[in-house]
């Protein structure tokens, strides 16, 4: 059985923010940075991935995604600073 991922994409450290969720996160964030994935994230250049957390189950991920989502940015942020400090492109440890 295949994980699903809450994801978020960025631009920058510390810039603009999607949160996102899909079974295949490698393909997923492919789409992102090649202007297929969705339309904010083609619109602001979102193509760095700096959070995921697995999930056994895609509604379990579909409901962690609308929480996230709800979250205000300072948490957020302190979410994805604390597991990635640097803010680092996650893209291509994922990818391996």
């Amino acid at each position: 059985m295949r994980k699903a991922y809450v994801y978020i994409m960025t631009n920058k450290p510390m810039g603009i923010l999607y949160i996102g969720v899909t079974d295949n996160l490698p393909a997923r964030i492919f789409a992102h940075r090649s202007g297929t994935g969705s339309e904010f994230c083609k619109r602001w250049s979102l193509t760095r991935l700096v959070y995921a957390e697995p999930s056994d189950r895609i509604d379990e991920a579909i409901v962690r995604e609308k929480a996230l989502k709800k979250w205000n940015r300072v948490w957020k942020l302190r979410l994805i600073s604390e597991g990635n400090p640097e803010w680092a492109d996650l893209f291509d440890s994922i990818n391996a």
